[in-house]
């Protein structure tokens, strides 16, 4: 369906405007100019109440020291003529057959922000973002995306600032590396000291058998001398004496005795030992409990890209009203700018296209105040406009060419003022293109 234009407007009486007749461009910028206090801003408040409603009627309608009520006529491209006049400045919709209608037929193509850019303009960042995420379909998916993201965000935040204390803690830790990996137990070395003891007493008991046996073949040998009659017997003594002897001495060539210093030592330096192993294994924790930290935080922030991507993925298979036109941390962004960084030249685009997607059947919006912008600005968003099939009608407080009317004391200004000083003076007065 195409989109509904004003192809002709006539306002009489409505705040500063005496009479003025205007045939808006179809698509483009059509420029009302005029000095300050002239009834430029009149105009588009005059369009704005006739096809918005009662919502914008102007609290003092009728122009000051006019005997006549407010007269207001407009004729869209699609047939319709929109009407008020009389005392109560009544409604009257009339379509090309002659069948008659009310606001509830203009509101089915005349999108309100397109009467009030301001409102929208004026609007806080996240809620121009609302308004484009609402009619692209998104906002619920997005806001989803976005709570999901703000979680796990502030869950990396908390698990890194742990990640980070644990690190520090675990770097403030002394470690020993001549430690054992495993605290030493008093019991067990006593134990240990008790059994070499006990193996040492046992090799000293072998020790003393053979003093024994060597002393016994000492007394024996003695013996043999003074006992003769005795020596049969006595040298079987002897000869079984030597043969023990022979077979201890086997037994203790080997033995060698253990020392327990180290032991002795240990078990006296124990304490320090331990404090040493406990001192290690304390920073082997921390520098444990620091990777599980950071592993955490690493999955953490991947999980983040994987919504941001998604969030971007959302956004980038949208149909957007404007290339570039995105949302970024809930604010609106066009060519990479939030709103408070956009050329008045690109904040106009952005809210024009967005009126637009909001009810594509209005193709006009209502513009006030262009001084802001300089002339070439002025031409490249009246290029776009045409480009993008708009209707722009705006004001500027200007007399210069860029305007297609001039506004003068509630009038149209004649552009040829020689021409219409001996002309008689004209109820309506309209606008060259």
């Amino acid at each position: 369906m195409e989109s509904i234009k004003i192809n002709k407007l006539e306002i009489e009486n409505v705040k500063r405007i005496k009479a003025v007749k205007i045939e808006p461009t179809a698509s483009g910028l059509t420029i009302v100019g005029g000095n300050n206090n002239q009834g430029k801003t009149s105009v588009l408040d005059s369009i704005a109440w006739a096809l918005g409603g009662e919502k914008y009627r102007p609290s003092q309608p009728q122009r000051e020291g006019s005997t006549i009520p407010p007269t207001l006529h407009i004729v869209l491209n699609n047939g319709l003529v929109v009407e008020r006049k009389g005392k109560n400045s009544s409604l009257k919709v009339t379509d090309p057959s002659g069948n008659k209608g009310g606001q509830q037929l203009l509101n089915e193509f005349v999108e309100q922000l397109a009467l009030d850019l301001p409102k929208f303009m004026e609007s806080s960042g996240k809620e121009k973002a609302q308004t484009l995420l609402k009619i692209i379909g998104v906002g619920d998916q997005l806001a989803v995306l976005d709570q999901q993201e703000k979680e796990m965000y502030n869950k990396r935040l908390a698990i890194g600032q742990i990640a980070d204390q644990k690190e520090k803690f675990a770097k403030e830790q002394p470690y020993y590396p001549d430690a054992p990996k495993e605290l030493v137990s008093p019991s067990e070395l006593i134990r240990q000291q008790q059994e070499i003891l006990a193996k040492n007493g046992e090799n000293q008991r072998k020790r003393d058998q053979v003093k024994k046996y060597e002393d016994s073949i000492y007394f024996l040998r003695q013996s043999v001398d003074g006992m003769k009659e005795q020596l049969a017997e006595e040298e079987k003594k002897l000869r079984e004496a030597e043969e023990n002897l022979r077979i201890a001495q086997m037994n203790t060539q080997d033995l060698q005795d253990e020392s327990t210093a180290e032991l002795e030592a240990s078990i006296s330096n124990i304490e320090e030992i331990n404090r040493k192993v406990r001192a290690n294994m304390d920073k082997d924790k921390a520098e444990e409990d620091a990777r599980e930290y950071r592993d955490q935080y690493n999955a953490l922030t991947a999980d983040i890209n994987k919504t941001r991507n998604a969030k971007t993925d959302l956004l980038q298979s949208a149909e957007l009203p404007l290339p570039e036109l995105s949302v970024k941390d809930g604010e609106l962004i066009y060519k990479g700018q939030q709103w408070d960084n956009m050329s008045g030249s690109d904040r106009l685009k952005v809210s024009a296209a967005i009126v637009r997607k909001l009810n594509p059947k209005c193709g006009f919006v209502l513009l006030d105040k262009l001084e802001q912008m300089d002339i070439q600005t002025l031409n490249e968003f009246g290029k776009w406009l045409e480009q993008e099939g708009l209707q722009a009608i705006a004001t500027r407080v200007s007399t210069g060419d860029e305007c297609s009317i001039i506004i003068e004391d509630g009038y149209v200004k004649d552009p040829d003022p020689e021409s219409s000083a001996t002309a008689p003076q004209k109820q309506w007065k309209g606008g060259t293109f």
